[in-house]
């Protein structure tokens, strides 16, 4: 039986790709066979990680900036990969950001600048690399939402979990318009996560404990527990899944 896990002879990018979660991922993606291209804004955070790919994986990995939020920086970058290697197989939309204010006082600005990134990016990379997709008639997408994309939070939070709860539809309506062109589209959906967004709370027992305690598998989650999912949702071993979103939550949402 071939491995269905396998993903050499793919192309995958991987926007936020500097970031904690999407360093993981590229990485995943490389050791799993695929030619990878490691995206965010910041040039010389890429260019480490592309280098780290290479070296652990054997793979080709490349590191091209691009803003999500930008559309022409969007397009440049599926221009070049496009010219590159002559084709777009995986998206992993990795990028993502939060900015909390209690929600009597949330200020617009500050919530326009989350869904900017959050929710725009995200539509504007899959449309542009969806339509390379369309064209060569297929791939796979996976966007990264949360697991406050269905459940609301305090401290604060009403804007990220707006932002997640919109990438959740953008991933099944999506889902649903393409997959005539044989692209499938599904999404991520961690809790909490160790990055260096949230160093703080590992390096602080008492704030560690609070929300490992919360989880029903009792810790808090790693960059590296998520690359299973999506290994799994990108490969063939998912040819019929699509507009799904996996919880990698150690059971937070299933109760």
């Amino acid at each position: 039986m071939k491995d269905i896990f396998k993903l050499d002879g793919k192309v995958a990018i991987v926007t936020g790709g500097a970031g904690g979660i999407g360093k993981a991922l590229a990485l995943g993606l490389g050791i799993h066979g695929a030619t990878v291209v490691v995206s965010s804004r910041n040039q010389e955070a890429i260019d480490k990680v592309a280098k780290k790919i290479t070296e652990e994986s054997g793979n080709e990995a490349i590191a091209i900036a691009c803003d999500v939020t930008d559309e022409s920086s969007v397009q440049n970058l599926a221009d070049k990969v496009k010219e590159k290697y002559g084709r777009i197989d995986i998206l992993v939309n990795a990028m993502g950001m939060n900015i909390k204010h209690d929600a009597f006082e949330y200020p617009v600005e500050d919530w326009q600048k989350l869904f900017k990134v959050n929710v725009e990016g995200t539509m504007i990379a899959c449309k542009t690399m969806g339509k390379v997709m369309r064209d060569q008639k297929g791939g796979a997408i996976v966007n990264l939402s949360s697991v406050r994309g269905i459940r609301g939070y305090t401290g604060g939070n009403s804007g990220y979990c707006a932002t997640k709860g919109a990438v959740e539809l953008i991933t099944k309506a999506l889902a649903l318009e393409w997959a005539p062109h044989g692209i499938r589209v599904n999404a991520l959906g961690p809790a909490l996560v160790i990055t260096p967004g949230t160093a703080h709370i590992a390096k602080d027992p008492t704030l560690a404990a609070k929300y490992a305690a919360a989880v029903p598998m009792g810790r808090i989650g790693m960059p590296e527990d998520m690359v299973g999912a999506v290994i799994y949702l990108v490969s063939e071993a998912a040819s019929f899944v699509s507009g799904q979103t996996i919880y990698v939550d150690g059971g937070l949402t299933a109760a």
